[in-house]
């Protein structure tokens, strides 16, 4: 889909088109997220959990690692849904990692009507922790 077509809408559709790829065995809560990167790129992302709930990944990390192992660096927009129809809202370990990565992304949530609701990531998490330095 060409650069201007994009609307966030259609972006809550390609999500949605991923969700039978989550893999949610155990908590049955499936997820999707589709990242746009700053040069129109798209990186798909689901929920996979493991047995073993720790070592479990979001759809949201899924879809930045994915991307970063691609060489992408720069995002605008991840769209995220689930089968409830209503908001989901990235989990806090997913705030840190999406803030570390692109602190302007701006969320793409869907409303229970179905319809785009957009949100600043920053909004979600104002303080978040970053990486301290000191010189040598």
């Amino acid at each position: 889909m060409a650069d201007a077509a994009r609307t966030p809408a259609s972006l809550l559709e390609s999500a949605r088109a991923l969700l039978s790829r989550s893999v949610a065995p155990y908590s049955r809560f499936r997820v999707a997220a589709l990242l746009e990167g700053a040069d129109a790129s798209v990186h798909p992302g689901v929920n996979v959990e493991s047995a073993s709930y720790g070592l479990s990944i979001c759809a949201e990390r899924s879809a930045l690692f994915g991307a970063l192992a691609r060489g992408a660096s720069r995002f605008r927009r991840l769209a995220l849904v689930s089968e409830t129809m209503r908001p989901v809202l990235p989990c806090g370990a997913c705030r840190q990692v999406l803030l570390e990565h692109a602190p302007e992304l701006t969320l793409v949530l869907e409303r229970a009507d179905g319809s785009p609701e957009e949100l600043r990531l920053a909004e979600l998490m104002p303080r978040p922790f970053t990486e301290f330095r000191t010189e040598p």
